[in-house]
């Protein structure tokens, strides 16, 4: 081999080398992919991000305000309300009850119910109302839809799996779920009330990145099993690390939260409909595979994904949501996004 073929191998393997480390970096870097993402973000991401695999934290970062105008900074235990999030918490509860025999999920709600007078008590099941096709859209009206036909999100179903809860186990909605975090050493989880949370954050609404406090809360002690849990990304890793590792449910009733019959459209997720089971929707058609929720209101949003074939969790809070809803959760969209692509979810 001449000298001058010689260096142009050399030249050529070099280039080759290096633009494989370059896309290599650009695969595995999601630290700081998500890190050059929010630092640019509009709107301003104000917030928690935290990622876990096989049980371990592998990205756990706080950025911006408890308070935008003190500009207290916010902690990695600052309490969020995690709104539409509590539904698997509460679809979990009523699991439990099913796995001591004192639910049956085919059964109608007015077995459980007795005081509901409405002739759709005796047609509505405990399965309808965990993945929304009861077709209940007020006590005092008739129903949407015939149960089990249609889907139809709201708060309502789950607020009355709470008094079900409460029904068969004679304990508060609130005495049960703070009596089960602390059982999993979620410290800084508990039922939202009327009392001084310490670390509960306010939360904002944001107008072209102008922050207006919300002073007046939509959640209620009959909503708290439908969006009144307070939370950290820390506990919420605990959660996510005792349910998909089958410590709080049999497997048969564990999988029945991601069987699904029904299907509908969030735009977090995808275009198309997807899966909704029990307080989960399921993205099972797409390359990678997962589960998850995501909550709204208050000024705060939540997401929560689990993806099973990898065995990682991505959990993001913040105490912010647009006014535009056509920017509900576009910075977690890109986090997602970034996560998706990443080797922590497509290892070589």
């Amino acid at each position: 081999m001449t000298s001058n073929i010689r260096i142009s191998f050399i030249i050529s393997f070099i280039f080759l080398f290096s633009n494989y480390n370059t896309f290599a970096q650009k695969k595995n870097n999601y630290t700081a992919q998500i890190d050059s993402l929010i630092s640019v973000s509009n709107p301003i991401f104000n917030g928690v991000v935290l990622i876990s695999k096989n049980g371990k934290t592998v990205y756990n970062k706080v950025y911006g305000f408890t308070d935008f105008q003190t500009r207290k900074h916010l902690k990695t235990n600052s309490q969020f309300e995690i709104m539409s999030n509590t539904r698997q918490i509460t679809a979990v509860l009523i699991l439990k009850e099913v796995e001591q025999g004192k639910i049956d999920l085919q059964a109608p709600i007015k077995k459980y119910l007795p005081e509901l007078k409405q002739s759709w008590a005796d047609s509505v099941t405990v399965h309808q109302l965990l993945n929304h096709t009861h077709g209940i859209v007020d006590l005092k009206k008739p129903l949407l839809f015939k149960p089990g036909s249609e889907f139809k999100y709201g708060d309502l179903g789950y607020s009355l799996l709470g008094k079900i809860i409460e029904s068969v186990s004679k304990k508060s909605y609130p005495e049960i779920a703070n009596a089960f975090f602390k059982e999993l050493k979620m410290k800084n989880t508990l039922c939202f009330s009327a009392a001084k949370i310490p670390n509960l954050v306010s939360g904002y609404v944001n107008t072209n990145n102008t922050f207006k406090i919300v002073s007046k809360t939509m959640l209620t002690l009959q909503s708290t099993p439908s969006n009144g849990i307070v939370s950290t990304a820390s506990d919420l890793a605990i959660w996510n690390e005792n349910l998909h590792k089958g410590k709080l449910l049999k497997p048969e009733n564990y999988q029945l939260m991601f069987q699904y019959n029904i299907t509908a459209q969030h735009s977090f997720f995808a275009k198309e409909k997807v899966g909704y089971g029990y307080g989960f929707r399921i993205i099972d058609k797409e390359p990678v595979k997962y589960v998850g929720h995501t909550g709204l209101g208050d000024g705060f949003s939540s997401v929560n994904l689990y993806f099973p074939e990898s065995d990682v969790s991505l959990i993001v809070l913040e105490n912010q949501m647009n006014e535009n809803s056509d920017l509900f959760y576009s910075n977690e969209i890109k986090i997602k996004n970034i996560l998706l692509k990443s080797d922590l979810l497509n290892p070589k």
